[in-house]
C-alpha cells in the first residue's frame, strides 16, 4: 500500500485508488490511461478478453473486452456473467479453496507504509472466564435481556395501521409516557400486507412469524397489537399460530369489536398507559453478553467496505460469539459469489446444503421475475467503486469475522442458540433487519460506504462508516468512522473499539439514528407470494 492505491493480493491484476488517480499518473509501474476515482479499481496487468479477474485473490467476474495496464475496471468491461469465462475456471465455485481468511488484511498488514503512528489504546479488555464482558440491560420475565425497554404498537394488517398511528399520535400529544422513567419510547410498527394471502403461503407464515417475534422482543417492555376484525391474518389465527398469550405485557383487540375508530383510539391509549405502568417496573441491571444477539447489516457500500467497517465489524463479531454471544448475518443476494467463505465454515454438510439451497431459490426466483443476481449492486454501489454482486459479496461476508457457521434460519425464525448463524432474507435492507430483530436481535450494525441514515426500533442500530470523509460529511448519522483503517490503523484495533460500543450502546447509550426518531417507518416485513 502507498498513499495513493492499495494492492489487495499477489495475484490480483487491479490495485485499488485510495485517492483520485489523474489520467497520466504512475501507479505501480504503470501509468493510469485515464481518471480513476476514489475506491474503484485500475488495472497494473493487461486482461485479455474473458479472463477471470481477481480482487483479494477471489474471481470478481469476467472480462467482457481487452483490458490494458492503466485501465480503468468497472462495468464496461467487467462482468458477472461466468458464461463469459473463457481461458481459466471459476475456482471461486470450489468449496475446496483456500480463501482469504480475513477480508482487508492487506490493509492491516501494510497500513504502517501510510501512517507511522502507534494504533490507538483499545478500551475493550480481553475476554477470558474469569472476566467476562457485561452490559447493563432489562431483565424479562423469560429469562431473556434487552437492550432497550420500549413500548410497541403491532397491527395485524394493513386495514389497522391507521388507527395504530392515531393511537401513537394521541400519547405523544399528551406526552402520556413522560411519567414512567424507564420506558424508552412507543414503537408504532405498521405495514402493508395481512390480507388477500393464501392461507397456506410463504406470505403469511413470513408476516407471523415477523410478527410474533416482535411481539415477544426483548427490547419491548409491553406490546399492544391491534387488528381491524375480518383480516385473513386476524388476532385469534395470529395468536394462536404462533403460541402467542395475552399477558399485562402482551395486550389485544380489533377496531371493529372496539366499535370504531374513536372508540379503538380510546382504548388504545388505555392499552398503552397500562403497558407502560408494567414495563415501567424494569430498570437496567448487570447482564452476560450471552443475552446480546447482534444482526449485521450493510447499505450504500463502496470500494472500502471490504477493507474497512466490514473486517473490523467481522472482529467485533468474533468477540461477541467468543464470549457466548449471537449472531446473525443475512441478505442473501448479497452472499452470491462469496458463499464458499461460509460454506467452507458449516459445522456440518446439512449446514452447507441449507445455504446452497437458498443461493438455488434466490437465482430460480430472480429468474422467474426477468432478473439475475448480479442486478443486486445498485447506483450508488457502483459509483462507490463496486463492480458486480461477486465483489460486492466478498464484503458483506467480511462482516460475520471467522466463527463456524452454526446453521441456516428461515425469515424471521428465532435463533435457538448462540454463536453464528445466517438468515435468508431479501437484500432489502429495510426488510432484512426486520427479519433479524423478529429472529431476536437486541442489537444491529450497519456499515456504509455512501451513506444511511436508517433505523430500525426497538433494536438501536450502529452505523460504521467505510471511510472518513462519509463520517465527515454525515457525523450526524454516523457512530463511528473504520475509515482510519485506511491510515494505518489496524483491523483488529478498530474491530475492538466496534465491540465496545456495542456494549456502550447495549447499556443505553444512543445511536445516531435513535436521536432523530428512525424507526417507524423501516418496519418491513419480507411477504412473498401471490396477493388475491
Amino acid at each position: 500500500m502507498n498513499p495513493t492505491n492499495l494492492r489487495l493480493h499477489r495475484s490480483d491484476p487491479l490495485v485499488v485508488a485510495l485517492e483520485p488517480l489523474a489520467a497520466g499518473e504512475a501507479v505501480e509501474s504503470v501509468v493510469c490511461l485515464e481518471p480513476i476515482a476514489k475506491g474503484h479499481k485500475v488495472a497494473v496487468a493487461d486482461v485479455a478478453e474473458g479472463a477471470a479477474v481477481r480482487k483479494f485473490g477471489q474471481v470478481i467476474g469476467v472480462a467482457t473486452s481487452a483490458i490494458a495496464a492503466g485501465a480503468w475496471i468497472h462495468e464496461h468491461n467487467l462482468s458477472a456473467d461466468v458464461g463469459l469465462l473463457r481461458t481459466e475456471p471459476m475456482e471461486r465455485v470450489s468449496p475446496r479453496r483456500n480463501p482469504v481468511q480475513t477480508l482487508g488484511n492487506a490493509v492491516q498488514a501494510q497500513g504502517n507504509a501510510v501512517q507511522t503512528h502507534r494504533n490507538a489504546a483499545v478500551t475493550v479488555p480481553e475476554i477470558t472466564d474469569q472476566n467476562p464482558p457485561t452490559f447493563q440491560g432489562f431483565k424479562r420475565p423469560d429469562g431473556s435481556v434487552g437492550t432497550r425497554n420500549m413500548l410497541g404498537i403491532l397491527t395485524t394488517v394493513n386495514c389497522s395501521a391507521t388507527v395504530a398511528k392515531l393511537i401513537g399520535r394521541e400519547v405523544e400529544r399528551q406526552s402520556l409516557l413522560e411519567p414512567f422513567e424507564n420506558v424508552d419510547g412507543l414503537a408504532v410498527l405498521t405495514h402493508g400486507s395481512g390480507c388477500g394471502l393464501v392461507p397456506e403461503g410463504d406470505g403469511l407464515a413470513n408476516l407471523r412469524r415477523t410478527l410474533a417475534g416482535y411481539a415477544r422482543h426483548e427490547n419491548f417492555g409491553g406490546v399492544l397489537v391491534l387488528g381491524l376484525g375480518c383480516e385473513t391474518n386476524d388476532l385469534s389465527s395470529l395468536f394462536g399460530a404462533c403460541g402467542l398469550v395475552e399477558s399485562d405485557r402482551l395486550r389485544r383487540f380489533a377496531i371493529q369489536e372496539a366499535g370504531g375508530t374513536a372508540d379503538a383510539v380510546t382504548r388504545g391509549v388505555d392499552e398503552v398507559l397500562a403497558l407502560a405502568a408494567v414495563a415501567n417496573q424494569s430498570s437496567r441491571q448487570p447482564a452476560s453478553i450471552e443475552h446480546l444477539c447482534l444482526g449485521l447489516q450493510c447499505g450504500g457500500s463502496d470500494g472500502f467496505s471490504a477493507l474497512t467497517a466490514n473486517p473490523a465489524l467481522g472482529v467485533a463479531s468474533d468477540l461477541l460469539v467468543a464470549a457466548g454471544g449471537t449472531v446473525i448475518l443475512a441478505e442473501t443476494p448479497e452472499i452470491y459469489g462469496a458463499e464458499h467463505l461460509l460454506i467452507e465454515r458449516a459445522i456440518t454438510p446439512q449446514v452447507a446444503a441449507d445455504l446452497r439451497e437458498r443461493l438455488n431459490w434466490w437465482q430460480r426466483h430472480a429468474g422467474a421475475h426477468g432478473g439475475v443476481l448480479d442486478n443486486n449492486p445498485s447506483p450508488g454501489n457502483k459509483d462507490g467503486g463496486l463492480t458486480t454482486i461477486l465483489e460486492k459479496s466478498l464484503g458483506a461476508v467480511a462482516k460475520a469475522g471467522s466463527a463456524p457457521l452454526n446453521g441456516v434460519l428461515s425469515y424471521s425464525e428465532r435463533a435457538p442458540g448462540p454463536g453464528l448463524w445466517f438468515m435468508d432474507s431479501p437484500g432489502f435492507d429495510p426488510s432484512s433487519a426486520t427479519g433479524e430483530i423478529a429472529s431476536g436481535a437486541n442489537l444491529l450494525s450497519f456499515t456504509t460506504g455512501r451513506g444511511s441514515v436508517s433505523g430500525f426500533l426497538p433494536t438501536p442500530s450502529i452505523k460504521l462508516s467505510t471511510n472518513t470523509a462519509l463520517f465527515e460529511r454525515m457525523p450526524g448519522d454516523i457512530d463511528m468512522d473504520c475509515g482510519t483503517i485506511l491510515a494505518g490503523r489496524s483491523i483488529e484495533t478498530v474491530g475492538r473499539e466496534v465491540f465496545d460500543l456495542l456494549l456502550r450502546v447495549a447499556s443505553g447509550e444512543p445511536t445516531k439514528s435513535e436521536s432523530w426518531g428512525f424507526g417507524e417507518a423501516e418496519f418491513v416485513p419480507w411477504v412473498p407470494g401471490a396477493v388475491f
